[in-house]
């Protein structure tokens, strides 16, 4: 299986369940493996056959900041349905991680995996 990989997005937002992390922005590092078919995009180098990283990227921030959630649950699996959805991929592996949200751990987290 060919896949297109984000590494560490970071995206400032409201996250969490505590009053106090409602009001103000926390970073989520994303890691994102998705399942394509690189196959047509390597044979031509032709963009249009390529999942654009950045067109990904974006979208996805956008989907996270838009409104404030609680759980970085939540986050994982919008973000999967989103990738599922949006960008027509078949599978998608996200990892969602919070950094300082536990003071004797570099950073907390969940993974996922989906498909259609």
């Amino acid at each position: 299986m060919d896949k297109v990989l984000i590494r560490q997005l970071r995206i400032d937002t409201v996250i969490g369940v505590y009053e106090w992390e409602k009001t103000i922005h926390q970073s989520l590092l994303l890691d994102l493996d998705m399942a394509w078919d690189n196959k047509p995009a390597a044979a031509t180098d032709d963009y249009q056959y390529a999942l654009c990283y950045e067109t990904v990227s974006n979208r996805l921030t956008q989907l996270v900041t838009e409104h404030p959630i609680e759980l970085i649950e939540t986050v994982a699996e919008r973000v999967a349905d989103c990738l599922l959805q949006e960008f027509n991929v078949t599978w998608v592996k996200v990892v969602v991680m919070k950094p300082g949200a536990v003071a004797t751990a570099a950073s907390v987290g969940v993974e996922i995996e989906r498909s259609r």
